[in-house]
């Protein structure tokens, strides 16, 4: 009796292996369990900035720092899409006041690596929506190509709600964005003709104007006013500049002097070091904090991240640079200090000019278009780097391929031994350039950090 019922058993449990092996060979029931995030691979995100980098290049108005701004949020969108499927970190929902983000259905399986690929496709869409067609169907094209990658080990079911619950995620996150009047599609009017540069300050001080040799307006003159992700009110103002003078014997004229010997006695290696990290002109590279990005893609890639690790990384680089920027900004067009080819060409040499040239538009020894102090550049770069070496650790050396095969400037790669060390290069880069005094790059470098700091401070973790 005992042996068939055994047998009676056996062929029951075979009979119901053969059931369930033909539902799952005719699609009918494939995988409907939630797979934590940290088990799909990082190409998803990786691919998308990658995309990023070639649109930030071309997209008008997104110069610094607004394309650090679209990069915080769409990296928010991305880590909310997929920190349910992170089991150790938190939703930043309550570290925003004012942003709602949808409800996931307890009922329904998703796929992390769908929602994460649709909060991306949704988000480049509604921040850059004027871009070329070339560019919005590389848009369209990597959207489908990760959804028919990721359909084939999916229901219809888990997919379609996946798209949705990113998709929504996008709207929500892109909602909030629209809360702050002064960051939101600033892109559309980043010269504002409304604005006009003090000519003197308090103490009779000259201050910046539009600089030789193309002396364009002032470029994002009110982002001291957006909304920053972590930063506090009283971070946003830089230490005072060192007082202004025309004296040769004062701190500000040894400052400019240093910048002129500099660029009149440039190395082959100078030169070098500042095309390397220039990223100034448009349609020729993209900005300075994509050059942020690119690190993290290249990092990324090497170190063969996760989908969790990826929207982590993406989302802490893309805030804190934002908030460098607008720290960086705020204090430009509080302080007015004048650029150092202004100063040198009236107080030292009136022919003098930096090295910073456009070959695109044929123009030649350019300033960037806002005041000197402090660095735009130095900013994103502590931040960057200040993320970066909190996520992977600074001891590791890196070569940055960002600029490889480029034969418009000098782009060969360059190799660090630690990741600090590049955000160092990076930001002192503007001296040999001739486009900033010393001071500019050591009080932007330690804004960067700053909003790194206030970045890792949320909580991501459990």
């Amino acid at each position: 009796m005992k042996s068939l019922q055994n047998i009676l058993f056996l062929s029951a449990f075979l009979l119901m292996v053969s059931f369930f092996s033909c539902s799952k060979d005719s699609g009918s029931d494939k995988s409907s369990v939630s797979v934590a995030a940290d088990q799909y691979r990082g190409d998803v995100s990786n691919e998308w900035y990658s995309l990023i980098m070639e649109i930030d290049r071309f997209s008008p108005g997104y110069r610094p720092p607004a394309a650090s701004r679209a990069f915080g949020y769409t990296g928010l969108a991305a880590y909310e899409a997929a920190v349910a499927g992170m089991p150790e970190h938190n939703s930043l929902l309550n570290s925003f006041p004012g942003l709602t983000l949808p409800e996931l259905s307890t009922k329904t399986p998703y796929h992390w690596g769908v929602s994460v690929n649709a909060a991306y496709a949704n988000m480049l869409r509604f921040f850059y929506p004027h871009i070329s067609p070339a560019h919005k169907a590389k848009i369209d094209a990597l959207e489908a190509k990760f959804n028919n990658l990721f359909k084939k080990d999916i229901s219809y079911e888990v997919f379609n709600n996946s798209t949705s619950y990113g998709k929504a995620v996008a709207i929500q996150v892109y909602s909030y964005s629209e809360t702050d009047p002064q960051g939101h599609d600033a892109y559309k009017e980043p010269r504002p003709a409304s604005y006009i540069p003090p000519a003197k300050g308090p103490n009779n001080e000259i201050l910046w104007q539009p600089t030789f040799p193309d002396y364009s307006p002032a470029l994002f003159p009110y982002w001291g006013k957006v909304r920053p992700f972590a930063l506090k009110e009283s971070d946003k103002l830089a230490r005072p500049p060192i007082q202004w003078s025309e004296d040769p014997n004062s701190m500000f004229y040894t400052q400019a002097k240093e910048i002129k010997i500099w660029v009149d006695n440039s190395t082959d290696q100078d030169k070098w070091i500042s095309e390397f990290w220039s990223d100034d002109i448009f349609e020729l590279t993209f900005e300075p904090a994509a050059r942020i990005v690119s690190l993290g893609i290249q990092m990324s890639k090497e170190k063969e991240l996760n989908l969790a690790e990826t929207v982590e990384l993406y989302a802490k680089i893309g805030m804190a640079t934002c908030d460098a920027g607008i720290a960086v900004w705020n204090s430009k067009y509080v302080y007015n200090v004048e650029r150092p080819v202004s100063y040198i060409r009236r107080v030292m040499d009136p022919n003098w000019k930096t090295i910073l040239n456009n070959p695109i538009g044929r123009v030649y020894g350019m300033t960037p278009e806002f005041p000197a102090y402090p660095s735009g550049h130095s900013g994103f770069a502590g931040a960057g780097t200040g993320i970066l070496a909190d996520f992977f650790g600074n001891n590791n050396k890196f070569t940055d391929y960002s600029h490889l095969n480029r034969v418009e400037f000098r782009g060969e790669p360059r190799t660090y031994q630690q990741i600090l060390d590049i955000g160092i290069e990076n930001a002192y880069s503007r001296l040999p350039l001739g486009v900033h005094y010393r001071m500019d790059c050591d009080e932007g470098i330690r804004l960067g950090y700053l909003a790194a700091k206030r970045v890792l401070d949320l909580p991501w973790k459990k």
